[in-house]
């Protein structure tokens, strides 16, 4: 056993989880196999429950994870052997923190909002939204806070040798979201970005898993970045079924955890770029579902979207390697600093790889669409043939209904 209040408690703990999470996994997979093939009137019984399991289990890791990560960032044992600034904590970390509770508590309070009060939901979406808002944007000032009192002319990361390029940075990060935003609006203009009670509930699902799963990594880089076992897949499927607009979303909140889990930040702007707006992108996953091309193909939908998103994600961490991370390509002797970004960061398309061969297997799984698009309760899609055809929105589905009753007549 290893001792909880350890600063590298996290470091042991890692290797269990990763082992255990992959026996689960396995184990699972091979029991469905055999039921598949021998008892199928079981395995369509013991799939949602099953199912269930493996979300329970990813939310005790994550959460169990997340608790001792925090402890290790707020350890001076650690701070002292790794070099690391302890201004970090109060500056980076905390304000972090501080703003991934407040999404939690946002979100947890309108579901409740929701259920209790209907009629002052629209007032507290405002008002959640600007607490975060201004959450969000108190985590950029004191990053910048930090930044120009330990970055800001250290002599490594900046002036000749480090070559960090503020407005380079700042117009990148700007740009990303523009684009970003453009791409979730025409893609899926026809679904709100109002979270009701199920997609909230999905989304929490869908972060957990993607978190603990985070923590399998088949390698880790050592300036941040590291390829896992396929953990943006709920989060792809989540931006598939519900489209990208509330994609982004969840990404977004997704990547201030990542933040959390594995921070490498110098600059605001880099913040930003490696973690909420890298991993925002992900949110795209279902940017061409609604194309309607292969109407009985969403593999080929969903890998054609899943590779938009990562191409996204690529181009937020390349450029925040080339105005942020040049004193590293000084460092390998390398002289473009395009070159190492793109070289370094290429474990993008490994890591989306895994999760694109992951997620082609579940949707072709007829099993695995029936629970997903009956956990969702998309009555829409189930309409028009759910996940292997396209969908369509409630109006459209009623006034088909309609039609229907009134030919019967």
């Amino acid at each position: 056993m290893f001792n909880l209040l350890s600063a590298y408690a996290v470091e042991t703990a890692e290797p269990i989880v990763k082992w255990t999470t992959i026996a689960i996994v396995a184990a699972l997979f091979v029991a469905g196999i055999v039921l598949l093939f021998t008892k199928k009137e079981l395995f369509t019984k013991l799939f949602k429950p099953a199912l269930l399991c493996l979300v329970l289990y990813a939310a005790v890791v994550g959460i169990l994870m997340l608790s001792l990560e925090i402890a290790k960032h707020y350890d001076p044992q650690y701070l002292e052997d790794n070099w690391v600034n302890k201004d970090i904590v109060n500056y980076v970390f905390i304000p972090g923190l501080v703003t991934v509770i407040t999404i939690l508590v946002a979100a947890v309070s309108l579901f409740i909002i929701s259920k209790k009060k209907p009629e002052i939901l629209k007032t507290s979406n405002l008002v959640g939204g600007l607490v975060i808002a201004a959450s969000i944007i108190a985590t950029i000032v004191t990053t910048a806070i930090f930044y120009s009192r330990n970055i800001n002319g250290d002599g490594y990361y900046t002036g000749e040798y480090g070559q960090l390029n503020n407005a380079n940075l700042y117009i990148s990060a700007a740009a990303l979201v523009v684009g970003l935003f453009a791409i979730a609006y025409f893609s899926d203009r026809k679904s709100s970005l109002k979270f009701d009670s199920r997609s909230i509930a999905f989304a929490g699902i869908t972060i957990a898993l993607s978190f603990a799963l985070s923590y399998i990594r088949l390698f880790k880089l050592p300036q941040g970045g590291s390829v896992t076992f396929a953990s943006l897949v709920p989060i792809m499927l989540f931006a598939y079924i519900y489209g990208s607009k509330k994609g982004i979303i969840v990404g977004f909140f997704y990547g201030l955890l990542q933040a959390i889990q594995d921070p490498f930040i110098i600059h605001p702007a880099q913040f930003l770029l490696d973690y909420p707006i890298a991993f925002a992108f992900i949110g795209l996953a279902g940017c061409l579902k609604n194309v309607t091309l292969l109407p009985k193909f969403p593999q080929v939908k969903f890998v054609l979207s899943a590779l938009i998103a990562s191409i996204g994600r690529f181009i937020a961490h390349v450029l925040s390697g080339v105005f942020a991370f040049g004193a590293y390509a000084k460092d390998s002797g390398v002289e473009n600093l395009f070159a190492y970004s793109t070289a370094y960061n290429s474990f993008v398309f490994v890591d989306i790889a895994i999760a694109l061969v992951v997620g082609v297997l579940l949707l072709s799984s007829k099993s695995f669409a029936r629970e997903l698009t009956r956990f969702t309760k998309e009555k829409a899609e189930i309409a028009s043939n759910g996940l292997y055809g396209e969908p369509v929105n409630e109006t459209e589905a009623k006034t088909s209904t309609t039609t229907n009753e009134t030919t019967n007549a």
